[in-house]
């Protein structure tokens, strides 16, 4: 597989623990570093990395990440050094949980059309369920719930 220009450019600017990190060759690696150091860079260029340079079929690839906008950043990032990237399942918790259990949804017993709520679709739902009862109100039973999981 030949190596884009883009993985080249993103492989130049990495920091030497960055390099490493993305060269590991390991099972696993756990990446600690704080807001801003280049997690998701790294991440991103390993993606590339292991399907560029190991041939790691791209369907393989499991990234996960918590927010929404975090997950279309790694897309883009990964698919713009390697396109196959597109094939790597790239997602956040919520998404990559709620897809596994439809996946699998008999053999965990649940209905596979089941349905996944943010915290505004609760509020929504509460607000709904209780005529006259404000946003804030229903926001704060919404928290409540929340802390009893």
């Amino acid at each position: 597989m030949s190596e884009s220009p883009e993985l080249q450019k993103y492989l130049s600017l990495l920091n030497p623990e960055q390099k490493a990190a993305v060269e590991h060759d390991g099972k696993s690696l756990l990446i600690l570093a704080g807001a801003g150091s280049g997690k998701t860079c790294v991440i991103t260029t390993k993606i590339a990395w292991l399907i560029a340079r190991k041939d790691v079929d791209p369907r393989s690839i499991l990234a996960v990440t918590f927010t929404k906008k975090a997950a279309n950043e790694m897309r883009e990032r990964a698919a713009a050094m390697e396109p196959q990237s597109e094939l790597s399942q790239i997602r956040t918790f919520h998404s990559f949980g709620a897809y596994f259990l439809r996946r699998y949804a008999e053999a965990a017993g649940v209905a596979p059309n089941f349905t996944v709520y943010d915290d505004d679709d609760m509020v929504t739902l509460i607000q709904k369920s209780t005529p006259g009862l404000k946003k804030s109100e229903a926001a704060s039973y919404a928290r409540s719930i929340a802390l009893a999981k």
